[in-house]
C-alpha cells in the first residue's frame, strides 16, 4: 500500500510504504536519479559500483515515460525492446545477451490502463539507450489537473515561496 508521495523536487517522485505495524518504511524511488553517496545516504564508503555499469533511470517528458539507460556502448540494432501484457511490464534485451531488464510503469497500473506496443519507441546515443512510452489521455489530464491543484496549495509559512533577502 502506497501511503506518501514526495513533491519537494518536480524530478524524482518518491513514495513510501507502511510497514505491517504502521511504521513509515523506506523511500522508494520511481522517477529521477537517487541522491549521490554523501548526500545525506548512509552506506558503506568502501563498496563502489563500478561506473562502467549500466544505470537505469526514469526521466518523464510532459507527454511521455521516459527511462534511460547509460552505460549501453552496443549499436542500436543489438537491442530489443518490446511489451510483455501477461506480466504487464516493459522488456529490454541485446541479442548479444550482455542486457536484460523488466521493468514495469506504476502509472498505468494506478490508473488500470494496458500497456499497448505502439505506443513504445527508442534512441540511442552516446551510448544511453532511451525508452519512450507514449502517455495516454487519461493519464496527461491527471497530470494537469494535479498540477493545478498543486499550484493551489500554500507553503508551510503561509508565503508565497519566494525568497527574500535582508
Amino acid at each position: 500500500m502506497w501511503v506518501s508521495r514526495q513533491h519537494l523536487n518536480p524530478q524524482v517522485r518518491k513514495w513510501r510504504v507502511k510497514s505491517a505495524l504502521g511504521a513509515l518504511g523506506q523511500w522508494q524511488l520511481e522517477v529521477g536519479e537517487p541522491a549521490p553517496p554523501g548526500a545525506g545516504s548512509l552506506g558503506p564508503e568502501f563498496i563502489k559500483e563500478n561506473n562502467a555499469n549500466p544505470i537505469f533511470m526514469r526521466k518523464d517528458t510532459k507527454m511521455s515515460f521516459q527511462w534511460r539507460i547509460r552505460n549501453l556502448p552496443y549499436p542500436k540494432d543489438v537491442y530489443s525492446v518490446c511489451v510483455d501484457p501477461k506480466e504487464r511490464c516493459i522488456v529490454v534485451r541485446t541479442s548479444n545477451k550482455k542486457y536484460y531488464k523488466k521493468f514495469s510503469i506504476p502509472d498505468l497500473d494506478r490508473y488500470q490502463l494496458p500497456l499497448e506496443e505502439s505506443s513504445l519507441s527508442i534512441a540511442h546515443a552516446n551510448c544511453t539507450l532511451i525508452i519512450s512510452y507514449q502517455k495516454p489521455k487519461e493519464v496527461v489530464v491527471a497530470e494537469s489537473e494535479l498540477q493545478k491543484e498543486l499550484k493551489k496549495v500554500k507553503t508551510a509559512h503561509g508565503s508565497d515561496g519566494d525568497c527574500k533577502t535582508q
